[in-house]
């Protein structure tokens, strides 16, 4: 397997952070740019993952960003299908992993103390009188090269059973919503709260995701009216719980046994309302 050409400088990170303005396009667009592949609408549409999720203080954008690139990676070395959906799934574990060994907490709200219903006083004490925002960019300049790293040894190691499909619950709903066997891959990280950790539902961050490449780069919002509809259906599908771990009260083992649950019917209503079938 062909690794990335580019190695990820912090200044790099740094820089892209100021230009696009969000941790989650930050991570997206220096690792798709060190695999040498641009993804300019796919970069821009991941937006609302900074702050977890439209500020709901879930997994890190960081760790959202990073899994949109090893997905597009996984796509470009395996093509459509199960394959490269399970490699993709594997990456996204070992992100996780990796972000949590160096940050104690996936999660943007522990790593913050801020999330949507922060005041703006909150917000300005953290990020200007408090330095967070060197803060979260030391932590992209950090991990954006273990992530790069992170990816190419998942997708380096040997062959894997890829499970018949579907193979997650991110794929699965990009499948529905009619997107492009690319962007069914790459949001197929997604799975199981991101690498199947259980955290915020991946589906739910997949639907996200793929309005805002509907969208359009030039039209892609912090909270679209499109993703705020998506979440409110969710959340009254899911009695007010985002947590994949708590959704369907448990973690799942392996891609194997997220597949199985997926096709025994598990969360078919959340699928459902999020397809806005």
């Amino acid at each position: 397997m062909t690794k990335a050409k580019n190695e990820i400088s912090s200044l790099r990170t740094v820089r892209t952070f100021l230009k696009v303005g969000t941790c989650s396009e930050t991570l997206c667009n220096v690792l798709d740019r060190a695999f040498d592949h641009p993804l300019r609408p796919e970069e821009h549409a991941s937006l609302p993952f900074a702050g977890g999720i439209m500020r709901h203080g879930y997994q890190c954008g960081l760790i959202w960003g990073a899994t949109l690139a090893a997905g597009a990676r996984a796509y470009r070395l395996f093509g459509p299908g199960a394959e490269a959906e399970t490699k993709a799934i594997i990456a996204a574990a070992r992100l996780v992993q990796s972000f949590r060994a160096r940050n104690s907490n996936i999660n943007c709200l522990e790593i913050t103390d801020l999330d949507r219903s922060s005041t703006t006083m909150q917000m300005i004490t953290y990020f200007l009188i408090k330095g967070g925002s060197i803060g979260c960019f030391r932590m992209a300049a950090r991990y954006a090269p273990i992530a790069l790293n992170e990816i190419n040894t998942a997708l380096s190691e040997g062959d894997v059973e890829a499970p018949g499909h579907p193979v997650g619950c991110a794929a699965m709903l990009a499948q529905r919503m009619g997107s492009s066997d690319m962007h069914t891959a790459m949001a197929a990280g997604f799975a199981g709260g991101i690498g199947l950790s259980g955290g915020a539902c991946g589906a739910l961050g997949a639907a996200i995701w793929l309005l805002g490449i509907e969208d359009g780069v030039e039209k892609v919002e912090f909270e679209s009216p499109k993703a705020l509809a998506a979440v409110d259906r969710f959340m009254k599908c899911t009695d007010y719980e985002f947590e994949c771990s708590e959704i369907v009260g448990r973690k799942f083992e392996s891609v194997s046994d997220h597949a199985e649950f997926l096709s025994d019917g598990g969360c078919s209503h959340i699928l459902k309302v999020l397809a806005a079938e």
